[in-house]
């Protein structure tokens, strides 16, 4: 677990706009993204790392609102350092900034409660689109990756397999959807952007689903689903 000094985590600054640390090993991308963020006018770059270790020590001081973090950043293990920022740093948003689209871990970084996704080599605009998202208080995916993720979902994959054992209760499509994201760690508000609906529908599919097999909470049901068979994320 990532541990925090005393001083807490990143403030709320009471304004429109977020106060910003750029987390890349890459000092070019660094200041590329310096350079998009001062022509909004509206957000301040308040702090720079070039790895895991220096962005720990950056945050407590930097307390900023908002962090653009690179998954192929030196010094990062994996989604585990981003569950850790979100236990240490619990008002911080983390907009995701990296190589990988792969749908697991774009799945994976979800659950673990980032703020947005994108990769390197996208539309400029999405970056502007994140930020704007991210303002509103919504979950922000680039497009090509909302396709990925829904089409990963669809597809027919051995996790299917395990609802043969409860084939007696009948589960919609979304409901066998959402039993498989559970059992990857995904909170209602994460399941809504995989499957693109709203946490208001996530949440009535997730009551639906512990109503039907007689589970009283969502951890009984995450627990559920992974006795059930389904893969952890």
């Amino acid at each position: 677990m990532i541990r925090s000094p005393p001083s807490e985590g990143p403030a709320e600054t009471g304004q429109s706009g977020f106060r910003i640390v750029l987390a890349d090993d890459h000092a070019l991308i660094r200041e590329g993204l310096k350079l998009l963020i001062s022509t909004l006018g509206e957000h301040d770059v308040v702090g720079e790392a070039a790895d895991g270790a220096s962005l720990l020590q950056l945050l407590p001081v930097a307390k900023p609102d908002l962090l653009v973090l690179d998954l192929g950043m030196p010094g990062l293990t994996g989604l585990s350092y981003i569950r850790g920022l979100r236990e240490s740093f619990p008002r911080l948003k983390i907009l995701i900034l990296t190589a990988n689209s792969e749908a697991r871990t774009v799945e994976g970084a979800l659950a673990a409660g980032i703020a947005g996704y994108l990769v390197k080599g996208g539309d400029l605009g999405e970056f502007f689109e994140a930020l704007a998202a991210l303002q509103r208080k919504e979950t922000y995916v680039s497009p090509p990756l909302r396709a990925v993720l829904q089409s990963n979902v669809h597809a027919p994959t051995p996790s299917e397999v395990p609802f043969d054992a409860i084939a007696h209760v009948p589960l919609t499509r979304r409901e066998r959807e959402l039993l498989v994201l559970i059992a990857r760690g995904a909170t209602a508000r994460d399941a809504a952007t995989v499957l693109r609906i709203s946490p208001l529908t996530a949440r009535k599919h997730r009551e639906n689903l512990m109503r039907k097999l007689d589970l009283h909470s969502a951890a009984e049901l995450a627990a559920f689903a992974v006795r059930l068979g389904l893969p952890a994320g």
